[in-house]
């Protein structure tokens, strides 16, 4: 066979030459679709749980809890949207004071809605020294709801002690604050804030328990207030507000 046959024999079909261009704007187009649908999804969901309720069949009762986040309250409108009832911030451990405070329980009155002030327990101070921060800005009435006692965790503060002192100090307190108010408190502890202490098996005191959307399972007893929604977004108010319920066989007055 001639050499020259082999080298200048037919050579096969020559391969396509791959568009990566085309690919590449293809696979963009598919993420951006993608992307599209998560952020219309993204977006329903927080339209969606900024105006989520539970059922007034079921829970009748239902009122904000508002602090200076929330900014000049319109209160007229904010009982315009439905609430019942206020929580409003007005202390926090030893020192601090929500500068809102005075102004709100002023515009919660006058709209005619029944109010109740708000205590943040800080762990790194002394009890005797936060119940003398919140009777120095908390006037008794004795048409208030009674004070609310919000117990969690804050990166201010590192210190986690024993329960035994915890709920020591925490007696100490509410004996403090409720010999000012005239009446008892609520206390109102987070998911983890419980697990660790067990404060409402340990503090015989009505509970305001939290979790978004759904009923709260934690704590000793059945809850009488519950935090049902910490993105709610009603007229008159900044930002978010959280949205409560009361059981209709709890009591809160």
């Amino acid at each position: 066979m001639a050499t020259g046959a082999i080298k200048g024999g037919r050579k096969g079909p020559a391969r396509p030459k791959r568009d990566w261009r085309g690919t590449l704007a293809r696979l963009l187009k598919r993420a951006g679709a993608v992307l599209l649908l998560i952020l219309l999804a993204a977006g329903i969901a927080l339209w969606w749980a900024a105006r989520w309720a539970p059922s007034r069949d079921q829970y009748p009762w239902q009122g904000v809890t508002i602090d200076a986040a929330n900014g000049q309250v319109h209160w007229g409108s904010v009982k315009a949207a439905g609430t019942d009832f206020a929580y409003i911030v007005a202390t926090d451990g030893a020192e601090r004071a929500d500068p809102m405070f005075a102004r709100n329980i002023e515009g919660a009155e006058a709209a005619g809605l029944q109010f109740g002030p708000i205590h943040r327990y800080d762990l790194c101070r002394l009890a005797t020294d936060q119940a003398a921060n919140f009777i120095r800005h908390v006037p008794r009435r004795a048409d208030a709801l009674p004070a609310a006692v919000w117990l969690d965790y804050d990166d201010r503060c590192p210190d986690r002690p024993t329960r035994a002192l915890l709920l020591s100090e925490l007696a100490t307190f509410l004996a403090q604050i409720e010999a000012h108010m005239g009446k008892p408190s609520l206390i109102a502890p987070s998911p983890a804030f419980e697990a660790d202490y067990r404060v409402t098996s340990g503090i015989a005191r009505t509970a305001w328990l939290r979790r978004d959307f759904f009923a709260p399972d934690y704590g000793a007893h059945p809850w009488a207030m519950w935090q049902a929604n910490a993105y709610m977004r009603i007229s008159g108010a900044d930002g978010t507000i959280g949205w409560n319920v009361v059981r209709p066989d709890g009591d809160i007055q």
